[in-house]
């Protein structure tokens, strides 16, 4: 994966505006961008060129429940503690003295945190919070670890834990003062950052995340950057390029998530569908209902789609609550808007 080097604009204390044909973008493919953004649920709709804003959507400021975009950021808040040894993902669960309310047999112990950041631990605990494939999910020690992947929300909660056992932070206080701050979030609460799950089932809950759009394209920009902000490496070069180089590929996906051309780095979705130039070294945080940070390093390009949901629905929907499901985007349609904008490109 080749992490974007070619732009050196970034936001300061708002984002700055580029004409679309100075992006290459053809404005009328835009005006057809909008009608197809408008047949959908989405709420929000950013394009960033070499820095700066060539399209929005919507409104961008508006603060919502992230889903299991959080999962990528994590993983941003990883790459600092790991670069200075406070954590090695070559330890166990065992070693790190992890165990869960009926606890976790002996094959399972043995998964490091590299297996768990690729979620490929082999834990099939039931999870404390809802999301995974839960349907697809193997018997409990079908396969050892490190051998087979499986979206499962148990490793995205026990990753926050780990986080927190190991660098002695709280999860949404990293978030804040490792990139809230020296990104310059504009709508950034710390009180509305919370965790979530079912802690009868257990012990490990979802850290869960609510952003902007205009924030989430700040990740995005920094991921792109390969982890560098205004001259400043907010996040080691070599653990983005780690992060969101394939370690599961396409066709070694399992359940739900097979046959989507996508493969996973730590905690980041890699779309592989094209050999097209400009997909090399794609990557793609996704969310439920449509949270989406898509990054195309070859280009500079960046496009955050929201599907904006209430606080409530989101706290109901992680206590358990069946509300019914919403009309959503999916990973796949979003990838479609890619190469719609790729498409308008001039």
């Amino acid at each position: 994966m080749g992490c974007s080097t070619m732009g050196t604009d970034f936001p300061g204390t708002g984002w700055e505006d580029l004409d679309p044909k100075a992006a290459g973008i053809d404005p009328a493919a835009l005006a057809r961008l909008t009608e197809a953004l408008r047949t959908l649920t989405t709420t929000s709709f950013m394009i960033v060129s070499r820095g700066r804003v060539a399209y929005r959507y919507g409104e961008v400021s508006e603060v919502s429940y992230l889903a299991s975009t959080r999962k990528s950021i994590l993983s941003l808040l990883y790459g600092p503690h790991v670069a200075a040894g406070c954590i090695d993902l070559s330890l166990t669960l065992e070693q790190l003295g992890i165990d869960d309310v009926k606890g976790l047999l002996p094959q399972e112990r043995r998964a490091t945190i590299r297996d768990v950041l690729t979620s490929r631990s082999g834990v099939y605990y039931p999870a404390g919070s809802p999301g995974g494939d839960d349907e697809g999910t193997p018997q409990r020690g079908t396969y050892a670890p490190g051998t087979r992947f499986h979206y499962n929300n148990w490793d995205f909660n026990i990753a926050g834990a780990i986080f927190e056992q190991l660098t002695g932070i709280a999860v949404h206080d990293a978030l804040r003062d490792q990139l809230a701050i020296p990104l310059g979030f504009e709508d950034f609460d710390r009180g509305r950052q919370r965790m979530l799950g079912y802690p009868d089932r257990s012990r490990f809950l979802a850290y869960h995340m609510f952003l902007s759009g205009r924030d989430m394209a700040r990740v995005g920009l920094l991921t792109l950057r390969g982890g560098r902000w205004n001259g400043q490496q907010i996040v080691p070069e070599s653990w983005v390029r780690e992060s969101v180089a394939p370690h599961v590929r396409p066709e070694d996906m399992q359940g739900r998530f097979a046959d989507r051309g996508l493969g996973y780095g730590y905690y980041w979705w890699l779309p592989m569908q094209s050999q097209a130039p400009e997909w090399e070294g794609a990557f793609l945080a996704s969310g439920h209902y449509g949270q989406f940070i898509l990054g195309l390093p070859r280009l500079d390009l960046l496009m955050v789609h929201r599907r904006a949901i209430s606080d409530d629905r989101a706290m109901r929907r992680n206590a358990g609550i069946d509300l019914g499901d919403l009309p959503s985007v999916s990973s796949t349609q979003m990838v479609e808007l890619g190469q719609a904008v790729l498409d308008a490109r001039a």
